[in-house]
């Protein structure tokens, strides 16, 4: 079993307030639990109005396959997302 995550930090530019936040942390949440069979949560900057932390979570009996799934979730959250992806962090483990 291949487990493989990713820590995906967003720049949300024209954010003023929390609130602007949270529309783009749900809609981008939102349509990538409904389009992949992945784990997606908010995990970090809760009280930062213009950065966006969202972890990622999959797991595959195959390493290649899990690595794909995750490079095509973050390409459709780069291109979904109402913000600009400033540092990606990717972590594996097989079991």
């Amino acid at each position: 079993m291949y487990i493989m995550s990713a820590k995906l930090t967003f720049y949300i530019s024209h954010a003023s307030s929390l609130k602007d936040k949270r529309q783009v942390s749900r809609s981008l949440i939102d349509k990538a639990k409904r389009r992949f069979n992945a784990s997606v949560a908010e995990v970090g900057t809760q009280d930062k109005h213009q950065s966006l932390t969202i972890g990622v979570s999959l797991v595959s009996g195959e390493a290649a396959r899990v690595r794909q799934s995750l490079d095509e979730i973050i390409r459709f959250m780069e291109e979904a997302a109402d913000a600009e992806l400033v540092h990606s962090e990717y972590t594996e483990d097989s079991i």
